[in-house]
């Protein structure tokens, strides 16, 4: 048990170190730029998809809660806002191709640059003879990675939903140890989804093969990082209020570095998934459509000669 927590600090450590020096902080800054102009694409295609099930109104009104329990009312406002302004218009036939496209396109931007991010960061890249292939794949990926946010947002919407139905009937005939017990079964929900998300971040966008054993591990040290940074910048947003002096760009800034925050830790976690995976001598190769890097051909020709 020792020796398992002295190896799992140590790799936190190296961690830390590798990241610090890296470029996390640069890349965070420009994924989140991207992910203004990727919002409301994303979230479109999300309420079209679990909207199919559970009806539009009723996910944007779940994903607007969400976004106020993060950022606050004003920020969820103005996603709001950026969803209505990108609607199109459904019954022109023409307008609806181009709009679906353009939505798809700018949506998976996001994804399409943080596999960009994560690739360097396991210094692997697309072979240069399967660079329009590996394109299309990309996109294909971050699509699917979109429509897996839509229904991780529908299941635990029907779940959250459950437990509120039930709430007051446990309370009134079980008591309030027991309704104590059910908030935390939503709360280790809510957990899981999370950690599930960063697993499936962690092991389809890069270009690597890896162990799910390395990337449930890292999974759960983001979450819990996210958990932990979630509630203390929620605090100090509601209490600071750091982006009161912008007016009404305020909101916008705030997104930017909630998701600035987010993919730093992002990258922490696949920096740990990466030196754990090294250190447990698990293997590690390509992905049929990419190559190691220069860097790490080098790196491993120089360790060779010393």
């Amino acid at each position: 048990m020792i020796k398992n927590i002295k190896f799992f600090w140590e790799v936190v450590k190296e961690t830390f170190s590798a990241w610090n020096s890296s470029s996390a902080s640069k890349d965070s800054a420009s994924l989140a730029y991207y992910a203004i102009f990727s919002i409301p694409g994303l979230l479109i295609i999300i309420i079209w998809i679990a909207g199919y099930f559970l009806g539009e109104e009723a996910i944007r009104g779940e994903i607007s809660n969400q976004i106020s329990g993060l950022m606050g009312t004003d920020a969820a406002k103005s996603i709001e806002n950026m969803i209505a302004g990108a609607l199109i218009d459904k019954q022109n036939i023409f307008m609806k191709i181009i709009g679906i496209g353009s939505l798809v396109f700018g949506s998976t931007t996001l994804f399409f640059q943080l596999q960009h991010s994560l690739n360097t960061l396991w210094d692997v890249e697309a072979a240069p003879k399967k660079a329009i292939v590996k394109f299309l794949l990309d996109r294909a990926n971050s699509l699917g990675m979109i429509l897996i946010l839509g229904f991780l947002l529908m299941v635990t919407m029907i779940l959250s939903s459950l437990i509120s139905i039930f709430n007051k009937f446990i309370t009134q005939y079980f008591g309030l140890e027991t309704y104590m017990l059910v908030e935390l079964i939503n709360f280790a929900i809510g957990f899981g989804v999370v950690m599930l998300l960063f697993a499936l971040l962690f092991k389809v966008l890069p270009d690597v093969e890896i162990s799910w054993k390395s990337v449930w591990t890292g999974a759960l040290l983001t979450t819990i990082l996210f958990t932990l940074g979630k509630f203390l910048l929620s605090l100090y947003f509601g209490t600071a209020k750091p982006t009161s002096a912008f007016g009404t760009a305020g909101t916008v800034i705030l997104i930017m570095m909630w998701i600035n925050y987010s993919c730093m830790l992002i990258f922490f976690g696949a920096e740990f998934t990466k030196i754990y995976t090294y250190k447990k001598g698990y293997k590690i190769v390509p992905s049929k459509h990419a190559k190691w890097s220069n860097a790490k051909l080098y790196e491993d020709s120089t360790k060779a000669h010393t």
